[in-house]
Order: C-alpha cells, then sequence, then structure tokens
C-alpha cells in the first residue's frame, strides 16, 4: 500500500511538471520568473514523529534535518531539483497492552530524492516531495536498554513523500512547514515482528532555508539579470525572450508607449512610434506624394494641396478658382487671353484683337458706328389726385394706368431700385382722417405696381396727410395741387 502511493506521488511530480513546461513554452505565453531557478539551498529543520507501529497509544518524539537542495533553471511557475539531507531523531511509542509497555527508537537518516515547487505569487511556494532514505535505528525500552528479541538487521532503506510550504521572507531566506510520511520495508521500527502491516513514521517540521547562486530578476518582468538586455522596463510591461519590451510593429518604440501600433514596417517614425509627417499636413511621409506643402494648406488624401476646378493650380495660389474643365491656364489659374483684351481664349472668337481695342462679350472689337443711346433714368413722378382719384376716396382710377405701367416696366429693367411712395393731401377736413386718406392713396399705388410683378420690398410708403403743401390751401387751385401721390426713387 505504502509503495503504491509512493510511486503515485512520483508521478503526479512528473506529470506536473510536463504540464508546467508546456503552459510556458508550447502555449508561447509569457515566461515568469521563479526565485528557485538555478539556486543551491541550504535549510535546517526540526519537528515531531509519529510512529505508525504495532504500538497503538498516541505518542510524539521530535527529529531534526538538515538538507542541501539544487533547483534547475527554469522560466515557469514550477520548479523542478534534488535533494540530499541528513537527520537524526527519535519514534517512541506506547501501549498497555504490550510488552515492554513503552520503546523509544533512535534514529539516523540519509537520504534523497526529487522535489516539485509551484509558485502562488510572489512570496508562496507550496511544494511536494519523493525520495528514498537509509535509515539506522535501535529501539530501546523505558530504561534505555537496547531490545533486540529477533534477529534483524537494524538499517533499512525506506521510502520518503512529504508535502510542504515555503513562504519568501527576503530575496533568499524563507520559512518552511511540511508534513511527510517514511514508509519501512518492513515491521522493526519498535522490534516487534506481530503488527499486520509495515512501520512508518509521520513527521511534521518547521525549518528556515536560505539560497545560494540564484539569479535576481531586477525589474520583474520574468527575465533574469543575466539574459534580460533591457534591465529597466517598467512594471508590468509585457516583454521578449530578451526581456525588452513588446514592439509589434518593428518600428523601434515599444508598445506601451506607441500610439500608432500598426505602422507598416521599416517606415520611419517620431518618439511616439507614429509615421512622420514633415509638412505636418496630417499625411504621412511614406504616403506623402507631396512632402513640402505650406503649412495651413488643405490636401488630399495623397498629401496634396487641393486643386477644387482640376486646372493644375492648387486652390491656395488659384486666383480663378471656378475654370472650366479643360480650359489652359496660367501660372495663377486664370484662363489665358492671349491678346490681353480682357476676355479668355476658350471664350473669345476674335483671338488676334490688336492691343488696346475695345471689344464686346465674344473678344471681337467694337464697330465705331455703333452709339449706345442713354436710356434716360426715372427719378420722380407725381400722381394728380383728381385724375388718380375720386373725391375722398383711395381707390385708385384709370386715369393712372398709363403713367404707373410705365414706371412698372422702368422698375422692372432696373431690378436694384429703390423707391418712396408718399400720398400728399389739402388741409380740407381733420388732419387725422387726411393722414389717414394720404396712406391709403400711397399703399393703392403700390398695390397696382406689385401687381405688374414688383416686389414689395422695393418700396417705402408713407402718408403726409396735409403737412407738406406745395401750394396755397386758400384757394381751389393750390388745394388741388396739394392732393397728389409722389412716386421718389431712392436708389
Amino acid at each position: 500500500m505504502f509503495r503504491k502511493i509512493f510511486f503515485l506521488l512520483i508521478f503526479l511530480i512528473g506529470f506536473s511538471q510536463t504540464s508546467f513546461s508546456q503552459t510556458a513554452y508550447g502555449g508561447m505565453k509569457k515566461k515568469v520568473y521563479h526565485p528557485f531557478t538555478g539556486t543551491l539551498v541550504f535549510t535546517m529543520e526540526g519537528g515531531a514523529t509519529y510512529g505508525l507501529t504495532d504500538y497503538k497509544d498516541f505518542s510524539l518524539d521530535f527529529l531534526g534535518k538538515g538538507m542541501v537542495e539544487f533547483f534547475l533553471p527554469t522560466y515557469s511557475k514550477s520548479s523542478f531539483g534534488f535533494r540530499m539531507y541528513g537527520g537524526a531523531g527519535y519514534l517512541k511509542g506506547k501501549d498497555k497492552l504490550a510488552d515492554p509497555v513503552e520503546f523509544r527508537t533512535d534514529l539516523k537518516l540519509a537520504g534523497g530524492g526529487i522535489v516539485y515547487a509551484l509558485s502562488l505569487g510572489e512570496a508562496v511556494f507550496p511544494y511536494v516531495f519523493a525520495g528514498a532514505t537509509y535509515t539506522w535505528f535501535s529501539p530501546k525500552g523505558a530504561s534505555g536498554e537496547i531490545l533486540h528479541k529477533f534477529i534483524y538487521k537494524k538499517n533499512e532503506l525506506d521510502y520518503n513523500a512529504e508535502f510542504g510550504m515555503r513562504i519568501l521572507l527576503t530575496d533568499n531566506l524563507t520559512m518552511n512547514f511540511s508534513g511527510g510520511i517514511q514508509l519501512s520495508p518492513n515491521d522493526y521500527l519498535d522490534d516487534k515482528l506481530f503488527g499486520t502491516s509495515k512501520d512508518a513514521i509521520l513527521i511534521g517540521a518547521m525549518g528556515f532555508s536560505f539560497s545560494f547562486f540564484g539569479e535576481n530578476d531586477s525589474d520583474e518582468d520574468g527575465i533574469v539579470d543575466s539574459k534580460d538586455i533591457c534591465q529597466n522596463t517598467p512594471k508590468g510591461i509585457k516583454v521578449d525572450q530578451f526581456g525588452c519590451p513588446i514592439d509589434t510593429d518593428k518600428d523601434g518604440v515599444p508598445d506601451y508607449l506607441d500610439k500608432c501600433p500598426d505602422t507598416p514596417e521599416k517606415v520611419k517614425v517620431d518618439k511616439n512610434g507614429c509615421p512622420l509627417d514633415s509638412d505636418n499636413d496630417g499625411i504621412p511621409d511614406y504616403i506623402d506624394i507631396c512632402p513640402n506643402t505650406p503649412k495651413g494648406v488643405l490636401v488630399d488624401e495623397f498629401g496634396c494641396p487641393l486643386d477644387a476646378d482640376n486646372d493644375g493650380i492648387p486652390d491656395y495660389l488659384d486666383r480663378c478658382a471656378n475654370t472650366p474643365i479643360g480650359v489652359q491656364v496660367g501660372k495663377y489659374g486664370c484662363p489665358l487671353d492671349s491678346d490681353g483684351d480682357g476676355v479668355p481664349d476658350y471664350l473669345d472668337k476674335c483671338p488676334n484683337t490688336p492691343r488696346n481695342e475695345q471689344v464686346d462679350e465674344f473678344g471681337c472689337p467694337i464697330k465705331k458706328q455703333e452709339i449706345i443711346k442713354e436710356v434716360p433714368v426715372v427719378k420722380e413722378i407725381v400722381l394728380s389726385a383728381g385724375a388718380s382719384f375720386g373725391v375722398g376716396s383711395s381707390v385708385l382710377l384709370p386715369g393712372a394706368y398709363g403713367d404707373l405701367d410705365k414706371l412698372a416696366q422702368t422698375m422692372l429693367e432696373e431690378k436694384t431700385s429703390k423707391w418712396l411712395i408718399e400720398g400728399h393731401t389739402d388741409n380740407a377736413g381733420s388732419a387725422a382722417n387726411n393722414k389717414k386718406l394720404s396712406l391709403k392713396r400711397a399703399n393703392a399705388v403700390v398695390s397696382y405696381l406689385v401687381s405688374k410683378g414688383i416686389s414689395k420690398n422695393r418700396f417705402t410708403v408713407r402718408g403726409m396727410g396735409p403737412d407738406y403743401p406745395v401750394a396755397d390751401n386758400r384757394t381751389e387751385e393750390g388745394r388741388a395741387k396739394n392732393r397728389r401721390v409722389v412716386i421718389l426713387r431712392v436708389n
């Protein structure tokens, strides 16, 4: 039974070592620095023994050991090593039904085996051990007499299994707690041969270990200093097998500083890992066809200044930005005018006009006999109220239509002109009524002109009443002149 347990433990250690190695290397995960990698460890410990013998009463004794271990180099969470040790102690047993009632066996131990340690964080390291111990023993009675009722050898090769925990106190010092079993192939440790099972010893111990020659990982990146090319890597940064921060796009700027992580290979970058943009136009140099664009000029996706009319002159230099496609232009983007007559070649029907010759819109000379008649500009029209409105009425009479139709035609031709319409009365009747009547008559004129297609926004309307007479209101003739509508051009 004990041998089966021992060999099962050996199998578990080997399986765990293989499993963790595959995790670290086969899975291509980040290497993990292990404090015990490549170290020589010295340990002193002491503890209690409890015998599983033919004596049935509970009884403890003590044992001390010194150990030397060597751990192989590793970059996984597990560490694999070899142990040699020696020690001495006692095994005690009591049983009221036995003869003698009590025994105490002297033990001297020397052995070795394999040890497997696992890293749980940075300070806690559980481990298991399996090995063999050559044991010298001498059973004695309660008063110290040597017990040797039967003929047997007082030395034997035992098997060991141990579970323990190492807690890191400093870089080189750990505190250890362990529990294990030593399996005897015989039944001689208590000098009794009548038991139904072999003897065994349960051991619980505590001690301290000091390691030598181990490698340090100063920047805690998982790569020991002797193999770390970049030994001052900030904590928590992913590194490659040489301890240098990962640089996925290989632009010389590590990923944790790289603001442009997908830069194409061999493209020059700045300190932030972004492609150089010498002219600061927003287009990196490696795709910028026009690398010397002046500062502030808008560019297309290739870094060239915009040329909206595609005439070959960029917008920031183009004085004629809307040149039709296909028209030849000069250095400022304006259509060519070979004869300098002010009409570009692509519109000029007379391309060889002499210098300083007056030309028409088609670039052809204007004939001398052509005389442009000046059209008189209408500035003011006065409508007599007697001919244009009924007595006391604001309804426009047909007699005013002729003058107003001519005026409407002028307004249609002079589309930007502005007009002031003023209504006037004599002083007969109340001033308030005359004000209202003069305003209604002015609005009647505006309504008529609007009906002819003139925008109402081109008029300013005022009702002046009797306040601005042009003749004497004391005579009938003067009052007739004062009843009027005045149309003034103001622009």
